[in-house]
């Protein structure tokens, strides 16, 4: 069995270049996606909404979120489901699941008390559809009860339980508002599942590619998983404890073909560094997310970027997009190392082309 035996760089490289965050960028977004596998949705936008964020960092200040738009609603080539953006060709991973879900006897045992209310919100959907899950009646016979802010909202809870059955699809947002219809208008009448064991398989083998080095197992995430199982070759990286993943041919290309690293500013949900014991162990990374935070109780700031250079992670910048006032205020840019004048000179370039990107002008340090 080959282990392969890694400096640190090297797994920094490995992680760097599967995020497409090296000086070669992508041509687009759907390959774009096709590379990272997804992108993830979430309405906090105190920059810029996360998947336009995570695509702009890629891509640059050619990356329109109307390509994006245009991706997921007029071409079908993206689709979303449970809050992330992936490649339709990737659909046929997830049929097999579908059909079996949900998982949760909870939710199994909530859609079996409510088949009327199940049967109203197809028939709703096919007659008149797509429509907010506010234009469709709620007849739930039992309600959907939770702790947080599902308690009683039934359609949404219907209406998602039904995605992830595969029986309904997000068609289209408005603003930040979900349009719902039958899946069978918005994904692909010819796509077929894949064997629900081949298909985990292939994802992982995917999101290894993805995340360029990962574990076998790993703590359970509330979105996609951050480990890989036993798919790729062994490695151990030096001065860091167990063994880890990695895609023996990422490695060899690596070897053959060096590109260059950049500075890139990152969103606090980007996957290179979503997965905070990682980056401690491969970029001696320290982040938390501090939006959840009393002010008085922040480092680093409300929704603060994590700093790309090269193959490190070098610091957080703390920064707010203000379309009001037409400015992007940075109140702060933290250096976890003393940053040098060409790490300077980059970081402020990166800015200034955010706040180009953003239609704002620069203010702060």
């Amino acid at each position: 069995m080959t282990v392969h035996r890694l400096d640190p760089r090297t797994a920094r490289r490995l992680a760097v270049r599967g995020q497409a965050l090296t000086a070669r960028r992508p041509s687009g977004i759907v390959p774009l996606v096709k590379q990272l596998t997804l992108l993830q949705v979430d309405p906090t936008a105190a920059i810029a909404p996360n998947a336009d964020l995570v695509a702009w960092s890629r891509l640059g200040n050619d990356y329109r979120p109307q390509d994006l738009t245009r991706a997921l609603e007029v071409d079908r080539t993206l689709f979303e489901l449970d809050a992330l953006i992936r490649p339709m060709e990737d659909l046929p991973l997830f049929l097999a699941g579908m059909l079996a879900a949900p998982q949760r006897a909870r939710a199994r045992e909530w859609l079996a008390a409510n088949r009327s209310f199940h049967r109203d919100v197809l028939a709703r959907l096919k007659d008149a559809g797509p429509l907010a899950s506010r234009d469709i009646p709620d007849t739930a016979a039992v309600p959907w009860t939770s702790t947080g802010w599902t308690d009683n909202r039934n359609t949404t809870q219907l209406l998602e339980l039904l995605a992830i059955r595969g029986e309904a699809a997000i068609s289209h947002r408005r603003g930040r508002e979900r349009y719902w219809d039958l899946a069978e208008r918005v994904y692909p009448a010819d796509a077929v599942a894949i064997p629900a064991a081949e298909a985990l398989r292939i994802r992982a083998e995917r999101r290894l590619a993805a995340l360029g080095i990962a574990r076998v197992t790993a703590p359970e995430q509330p979105i996609e998983p951050i480990h890989v199982g036993e798919v790729g070759d062994e490695a151990v990286v030096e001065g860091v404890p167990g063994t880890w993943r990695v895609d023996p041919a990422a490695l060899e290309s690596l070897e053959s073909d060096p590109v260059m690293g950049r500075t890139a500013l990152l969103s606090p949900f980007d996957r290179l560094s979503y997965d905070r014991l990682r980056a401690k162990q491969l970029f001696d990374f320290e982040y938390i997310l501090e939006m959840y935070k009393p002010a008085a109780r922040r480092r680093w700031g409300y929704f603060a970027l994590p700093v790309l250079h090269d193959d490190e992670l070098v610091g957080k910048v703390d920064a707010k997009a203000d379309r009001t006032s037409g400015l992007l205020t940075v109140n702060a840019i933290h250096e976890d190392v003393p940053f040098d004048g060409g790490t300077k000179d980059a970081v402020g370039a990166e800015l200034d082309a955010l706040a180009a990107w953003l239609g704002l002008e620069r203010v702060g340090p």
